[in-house]
């Protein structure tokens, strides 16, 4: 019997949710002053799914999980663990939502956890599940879900926030399983920087101050950038250089684990990477190698926060663009700061 610990780990199916209302370029630059095509071409926005108002954020993520596994045969019973992304802003606080998310897809045997890392808790979560399923070997199904609607806590016309402008709604759902013979998880690399943990917060939002009456009349509770001055220097000093190093250890462990060698850049045959601005995103390709076709960019639909990395692997799908033997490498970062990076082979094992 093969050691759980080199036993492979794919991604079976995937889900997404998308509430119906959007907000338009153009009612983005009228209500935030910019220039409708700053909206389009600098930030990349032609449009943003927002919620409605039966659109809570694990309710969405429940609609996601729901479509993942309709996609599959395998019964919710079998879930053994739902990793809950779905973000802090949410129907409650201090409440676990992946308990009620797994009570509510039928998932009656797995236990839930929530997790928070901003946009890249999604990878955080494909390294958590693997590494989970090769520790224990009680561990074979892993569902990732959650939902997310920051977009409520934008302020259009706070114009030092404006690369947070792209924020929306919607959910996403993946699901993983031990020895599944296609998609495999393969290796990941994850870095912080504490030094700019409270340079993006919202202000009124929790202990420090309360969102008070007032506290919201002064726009206090919504997600402003407190030190501008101070993350600009240091996310130009260090952000890209911090996604290739996760991209190229990421790539050197998938490799090792695959074929006993590292993969390099010139592996790559697809790009799945949070919605930035479009210039920093031809920059990731350039770097990579890569050409548009060779990715997704959905500036029709919005940021959706760590769902995104879900979200991407669908419409690559969709559009063709992520293809049976393309090794994948998901990019994120969260404020905070945090960047990583995790490799998939899409496909068949044979394709590696």
């Amino acid at each position: 019997m093969q050691d759980p610990a080199n036993q492979p780990v794919g991604i079976v199916s995937a889900g997404m949710y998308l509430p119906e209302p959007v907000l338009t370029a153009e009612e983005i630059a009228a209500e935030s002053g910019l220039p409708e095509w700053v909206v389009r071409d600098k930030l990349g926005i032609e449009q943003k799914h927002m919620a409605g108002p039966e659109d809570h954020p694990n309710e969405m993520a429940i609609k996601a999980a729901l479509g993942c596994l309709s996609e599959t045969d395998i019964d919710p019973a079998e879930i053994d663990v739902v990793l809950c992304t779905t973000e802090e802003w949410r129907e409650y606080l201090v409440w676990t939502s992946g308990i009620h998310l797994a009570h509510e897809i039928g998932a009656t045997n797995a236990w839930g956890l929530d997790i928070h890392m901003r946009c890249s808790t999604t990878i955080a979560g494909l390294k958590m599940a693997k590494d989970m399923m090769r520790a224990d070997p009680g561990i074979d199904t892993v569902l990732i879900a959650g939902g997310y609607r920051i977009g409520d806590l934008i302020n259009l016309a706070n114009l030092r926030t404006t690369f947070l402008f792209n924020i929306g709604a919607g959910a996403g759902a993946i699901l993983l399983r031990r020895n599944w013979p296609r998609n495999h998880v393969l290796g990941s690399h994850l870095i912080t920087d504490g030094s700019m943990s409270k340079h993006v917060i919202v202000p009124a939002s929790g202990t420090v101050q309360f969102p008070t009456d007032e506290a919201r009349a002064q726009g206090l509770f919504s997600l402003d950038l407190v030190e501008p001055e101070a993350m600009k220097e240091r996310l130009n000093a260090v952000s890209m250089d911090n996604w290739m190093l996760c991209i190229d250890k990421a790539l050197r462990r998938s490799g090792e684990e695959v074929r006993g060698e590292a993969y390099t850049r010139d592996d790559l045959g697809f790009l799945n990477m949070v919605l930035v601005k479009p210039s920093a995103y031809r920059d990731m390709l350039d770097r990579l190698g890569l050409s548009e076709q060779q990715g997704v960019y959905n500036s029709d639909i919005g940021h959706i926060g760590e769902q995104d990395s879900i979200i991407n692997i669908i419409r690559g799908l969709e559009t063709g663009r992520l293809q049976d033997g393309d090794l994948m490498v998901i990019v994120g970062a969260g404020i905070g700061y945090v960047w990583g990076a995790t490799c998939v082979r899409w496909g068949s094992a044979a394709g590696a």
